[in-house]
């Protein structure tokens, strides 16, 4: 529920105002004064300040000033009998969200109240976004490899060199490439992720390039592809091994030329792109089958960066599995647990086929299930829920009365499972399990099935 503040000198338009937000559901809190209301926001979070501007001992506008450093994400909606264009502009130039004449129109008044709540709440979710992005951004590890990747980094993110990285579904490849763009010279510019496998190969060309406007048949305006997006920046193109040959081709000309055109346009655009480029696949062997261009290798493998699977750096789990412990009981709001020693051993002994996704995940299912000390018996019985030796697949079945709710829990789990296995390619997955692509996407929109980071 969001918090109000009222200020104002006359009692009447105080409470009339109090009246109305209230029965909106709102919280409100009142102030008689500039000087009062600075008192109040130094001790209580409020999202609106509703603020009259002529008042005895501070104004307003001289709240406004004063307020900066105390409640900055507070939205100030300056209300005013005496309004004019000037005062209008002022109060917006001091950082006031929006200003209104008394007396207020009701419906004026509500939206106005609306709209700063709303844009308060996408302030605080940014900021939280961000802390938790900025998490993600640590390549987590003391093992020689990691070591040697971290070097690489620092050597090679400074330069615009195009870079290839390497390794299996989980690994932490995006995590690589993130920090090459951030250490590198464009980091205040744009890193464009392009998931190459999660695209049709009919829609790829477009979403790299853009079109214009009738180019197809669904192209109905004209779009800006993710290169002209990326431009003076980075772009990052994840499982390029999956990527079409007709793409590939114009990806080849990209590089060669630093120029694009739309599909279905005839205009050279310059684009000035940094290329990161990823893959699980080995690529010397798709280029033996026809699948993929040398001369696109030779281009994107300046640096090659590979990175290692979880079951070869045993001993970064400890490590790891501290990290996502914090993390994830930080954001779910519950006191910190602890593994012990056995558990970090158990936690070493697993053959992790996911890599670090997997790992991520299991403690996810530690944090929640089990106490505050995660033991050995612990990951025993809950590492591998569906094959470790505690689960008992009668008890699972008696979960379910009906049988639909049993077969759409399996058909979730079995999708879940191989699209994590495979590094969410869909169109891998869907072909590894029979089933078409659009089924495919279906299944993940009825399940709600979402693609979880490292």
């Amino acid at each position: 529920m969001s918090r109000i503040l009222i200020v104002d000198d006359e009692a009447s338009i105080r409470e009339t105002l109090k009246e109305i937000l209230t029965y909106e559901g709102y919280e409100i809190d009142l102030a008689e004064d500039g000087a009062q209301a600075l008192d109040m926001l130094r001790k209580t979070e409020y999202d609106v300040a509703l603020c009259d501007i002529k008042m005895p001992k501070i104004d307003g506008l001289e709240l406004l000033d004063r307020v900066k450093g105390i409640a900055d994400d507070v939205s100030f909606i300056m209300i005013s009998g005496h309004g004019t264009i000037e005062t209008a502009l002022e109060a917006t130039r001091r950082g006031a969200y929006d200003f209104i004449a008394k007396p207020p129109d009701l419906n004026k008044l509500l939206i106005t109240v609306r709209n700063a709540c709303e844009k308060n709440n996408l302030v605080i979710e940014t900021k939280v976004l961000k802390r938790k992005i900025s998490k993600t951004h640590e390549i987590i590890g003391d093992s020689p490899a990691i070591i040697k990747i971290k070097q690489t980094i620092e050597k090679v993110a400074p330069t615009d060199a195009r870079v290839m990285i390497t390794g299996k579904n989980g690994t932490g490849k995006e995590l690589v490439a993130r920090w090459l763009h951030e250490k590198s010279n464009r980091s205040n510019m744009q890193l464009v992720e392009v998931n190459c496998a999660a695209i049709p190969s009919e829609l790829i060309e477009s979403e790299l390039f853009g079109h214009e406007k009738g180019a197809f048949t669904s192209a109905i305006k004209q779009r800006i592809g993710q290169f002209e997006r990326a431009d003076n920046g980075t772009i990052f193109l994840d499982e390029i091994g999956d990527m079409s040959l007709s793409a590939q081709a114009k990806v080849l000309r990209a590089l060669q030329e630093n120029k694009i055109t739309r599909v279905g346009g005839e205009k050279e655009i310059e684009v000035n792109v940094r290329v990161i480029a990823a893959t699980n696949k080995d690529l010397r062997k798709e280029i033996e089958d026809g699948n993929f261009r040398e001369d696109l290798y030779h281009r994107l493998s300046v640096i090659l960066i590979h990175v290692p699977s979880l079951n070869e750096r045993v001993e970064d789990i400890p490590l790891l599995a501290e990290k996502f412990v914090s993390e994830i009981c930080e954001e779910n709001a519950m006191p910190r647990k602890q593994l012990t020693s056995g558990a970090m051993n158990e936690l070493k002994n697993i053959t992790w086929s996911g890599n670090i996704r997997e790992l991520r995940n299991v403690i996810e299912r530690l944090v929640i299930l089990c106490g505050d000390k995660i033991t050995e018996t612990d990951i025993i019985n809950f590492a591998n829920p569906m094959g470790g030796k505690s689960v008992n697949l009668e008890d699972i079945v008696n979960q379910y009365e009906k049988f639909q709710e049993f077969k759409d829990f399996a058909e979730q789990v079995f999708i879940d499972t191989k699209l994590r296995k495979n590094g969410w390619n869909v169109a891998k997955t869907a072909q590894e399990i029979d089933i078409q692509r659009s089924h495919l996407y279906n299944k993940i929109e009825k399940f709600s099935l979402k693609r979880k980071g490292v």
